[in-house]
């Protein structure tokens, strides 16, 4: 299966040195100076599902001031996808991982 439809299409500054990432532990090509959002929408459709109701978002002011895009990192950090530069070798998650608290007795 291929990769899903994407929300951007790179026209231009195609030239710039490749950087793969890891998106839900998929490889994604990323080029060096992209940010998250822009790798993730150049490779699919949507950025993260809502945790208000599951609708696909795609970030909204696109500046790191409406907290529309967090993604997180596989040890749970958030991270804004608007402002955030790829490198290699980052992994991320579009969904919140686990975060329920373990009970001592």
């Amino acid at each position: 299966m291929g990769a899903p439809q994407a929300r951007f299409v790179r026209l231009a500054e195609t030239d710039r040195a490749r950087v793969t990432i890891r998106v839900d532990g998929v490889d994604v090509e990323a080029l060096a100076g992209d940010t998250l959002l822009v790798a993730v929408l150049t490779y699919q459709g949507w950025l993260r599902r809502s945790e208000f109701g599951g609708e696909a978002r795609s970030g909204f002011c696109l500046m790191a001031a409406c907290q529309d895009c967090w993604v997180w990192t596989e040890a749970g950090d958030r991270l804004r996808a608007c402002d955030t530069p790829v490198r290699a070798g980052l992994s991320i998650l579009t969904e919140q991982p686990d975060t329920s608290w373990p009970i001592r007795g």
